[in-house]
Parts: C-alpha cells; sequence; structure tokens
C-alpha cells in the first residue's frame, strides 16, 4: 500500500467495521511512536460507534497536546490487504492543530506484521 506523504508525514486510509457497517477513513498518521491507534470520533459516528456507559477512559499526551479518549473493540480494522479482527482502537477528538482522522499506532503496525518502506513509500505486511 502506497504511503501519502501530507507535511513529510506519511498518511493512509483505514477501514474499520463495527456493528456490521464499514467505513473508510482517510488521512491516517502512520506513527511508530505512538502506543495505541486511535480514529477522530468526528468520522467514527457516522457508523455510530459513540461513547457509552462503562467505556474504558484514557487521558493520552503527546505532542499535539492531551486529551480523553473512550477505548473499544471493533469488529475489524484494515489497512490495504491485511484485517485485524476484534481490535481494540481508541476514540477522541483529535483537535491537534491539524488535519488528521486518526493516528495507526505500533498496536496494529506489530500484530499486522507490518513493514515501512520510506524509501520507496509504501505499507507491507511480512507473510
Amino acid at each position: 500500500m502506497r504511503l501519502e506523504l501530507k507535511n513529510d508525514l506519511p498518511f493512509v486510509s483505514v477501514q474499520i467495521g463495527y456493528l456490521g457497517r464499514m467505513l473508510v477513513i482517510p488521512g491516517v498518521l502512520v506513527d511508530t511512536g505512538y502506543a495505541t491507534s486511535i480514529l477522530s470520533a468526528d468520522q467514527v459516528t457516522a457508523i455510530d460507534l459513540r461513547p457509552a456507559p462503562g467505556d474504558p477512559l484514557y487521558a493520552i499526551r503527546g505532542v499535539g497536546g492531551s486529551e480523553v479518549v473512550f477505548a473499544r473493540v471493533v469488529d475489524f480494522i484494515q489497512v490495504g490487504e491485511r484485517r485485524l479482527s476484534k481490535f481494540e482502537i481508541e476514540v477522541g477528538g483529535m483537535d491537534y492543530g491539524f488535519a488528521i482522522n486518526g493516528i495507526l499506532g505500533m498496536n496494529f503496525l506489530t500484530a499486522s506484521g507490518a513493514i515501512l518502506d520510506l524509501e520507496m513509500l509504501e505499507l507491507r505486511y511480512s507473510a
């Protein structure tokens, strides 16, 4: 899968499934410095993924600031041809001062066997 560079940062599109609904989210940053994967609340409301009583809440902090997010297990998350079932994501406001719809973090990258080829600007997967 080709990485799209925006402001010298690598972005991909992510597909998620939740309660039988599917959504493609463009503009998701590939970030090896981020432990988990987080998606924009504005994006995922299109498939009724909203906070519910009992959702785990986490305070996160990064270069873009800090915020409180909730965690949810989705039916699947897919990037390119690699799909992971029953995958936990975080959902938050993602108001970091630049256009971003999510962060694809190390939890997805390691579990999927992702290989980042920055010379070729590709994300591919081990066998």
